[in-house]
Formats: structure tokens, C-alpha cells, sequence
């Protein structure tokens, strides 16, 4: 796989570089999101490995410039210091696909491609649309729409509706709803899946006298018409 590492810290990026480059994967390095941009846009690459924070163009800005102009087809990993919740969903709101906080070992990282790489990888689906009472998620457009009203969803927002709707009437744990939707485990950061939670309800239960989305008590959330 063909992937870019933009990190403006040199060891880092040369450490995250040779590793990729002796597990198989072409690796090319950019210092900075200016950089970065200007690679992206000559080259194609499988997967980005993008740091938070960098002078000039950071990260987040590189990767909602990145999915505006070329969608989501290839998967983005953040690199960053920071790992409150607050942080994470910076970087999941911008487009990423998972992130991995500072310091981290190289089979660690490793393993994050290697999920996503699966997931992309993926067969396509035989049931391509999925209703739950009047909400409809057409999986070839990504359309979601309640009682005749399209929702606008993010990318993190899509797959939790779609995961949480291909387990209707199951009590999904917050742990399970992690290792689908953000293909890691988050530890402290599983408060990451309520605030998720309220961004969904807030699009397509919070105007309908029909709730979706339920909590259940001492495990998670579950939804049922």
C-alpha cells in the first residue's frame, strides 16, 4: 500500500517511514499539511498518516481539505499529543478514520492499517438499504432519510447509524459500538460514543414523537422502531 506520513517532527516521521517501509508498504513523508496538500494532489496514495498539530496548515485542516476534494475512499489515521474526548472528535468530525496518541509503538500503528485496510477491502453488501420504522440508510449514496427528510450526516455519523441499525433491537455496549465504528478500543475516551449518540438523535429523533435511538441502562444504546 501506497501510504503518505505527514509529521513535521523528523524522528517520528522517519521512524513511522521505516517501519512501513519493512512491513511491505511504499511510504513517502511531507513536513508539513502545506506539503502535504501539494502531494496529495500529484499522487495517490491508500492511506494517510497525518499529525494534529504543525505550523501552518495543521492536520484537521488537511484532512477536511482532503475528503472535500477526494472523498473518503482512502482512510486516514491522526497522529496527535493530545487524547482527550474533546480532541478525538476534532479529528473524527475532519474526516479520520482513527487516530493513535503520542508516544505509540510502530505494531500498534501497523495494526490500525491493517483494520482499515480490511474494512475497505470489505465484499460489497447484499442488502443495500436498511430501514428501521420510517428512517431509510441507502448504502450506495449514502442518503439517510427520516419520515421524507434527508438527514446530513458525517462520515462517523453514517457508520454508527448503519452499525446501529444492522443490530436492531440488540443493547450494543459501548465497547462493541468502538471497536465497529472507530475500529479501536478508546479506553477512558468511550464518552466518545455518547457524544456520537446525541449528534444522531439530535438529526433524526430529536423532531420525530418516535424515538430511534434508546439507552439502555448500564450497557449502551440500542435502536427499535
Amino acid at each position: 500500500m501506497k501510504i503518505l506520513i505527514v509529521e513535521d517532527e523528523v524522528n517520528i516521521a522517519s521512524f513511522i517511514e521505516q517501519g512501513l517501509r519493512e512491513s511491505g508498504h511504499e511510504a513517502m513523508t511531507a513536513p508539513d499539511g502545506e506539503a502535504g496538500w501539494e502531494l496529495v494532489q500529484r499522487e495517490r496514495f491508500g492511506l494517510l498518516v497525518l499529525d494534529v498539530i504543525m505550523p501552518g496548515m495543521n492536520g484537521l485542516e488537511l484532512c477536511r481539505r482532503y475528503r472535500a476534494a477526494y472523498g473518503y475512499a482512502s482512510p486516514v489515521i491522526m497522529l496527535t499529543a493530545l487524547g482527550t474526548t474533546e480532541d478525538i472528535v476534532k479529528g473524527l468530525e475532519a474526516g479520520a478514520d482513527d487516530y493513535l496518541v503520542k508516544p505509540f509503538s510502530f505494531a500498534e500503528l501497523e495494526a490500525r492499517i491493517q483494520a482499515l485496510s480490511r474494512r475497505t477491502k470489505a465484499a460489497p453488501d447484499d442488502h443495500p438499504v436498511l430501514t428501521c420504522g420510517d428512517l431509510t440508510l441507502e448504502k450506495e449514496t449514502h442518503r439517510v432519510i427520516r419520515g421524507g427528510v434527508a438527514a446530513d450526516l458525517t462520515v462517523r455519523e453514517y457508520r454508527l447509524l448503519e452499525y446501529l441499525m444492522l443490530n436492531q433491537g440488540t443493547a450494543l455496549t459501548r465497547q462493541s459500538i468502538i471497536r465497529q465504528v472507530w475500529d479501536k478500543d478508546v479506553g477512558r475516551n468511550m464518552n466518545v460514543v455518547d457524544v456520537y449518540v446525541n449528534y444522531l438523535r439530535t438529526k433524526i429523533d430529536r423532531d420525530f414523537d418516535t424515538r430511534l435511538i434508546h439507552t439502555v441502562s448500564g450497557v449502551g444504546y440500542r435502536m427499535e422502531a
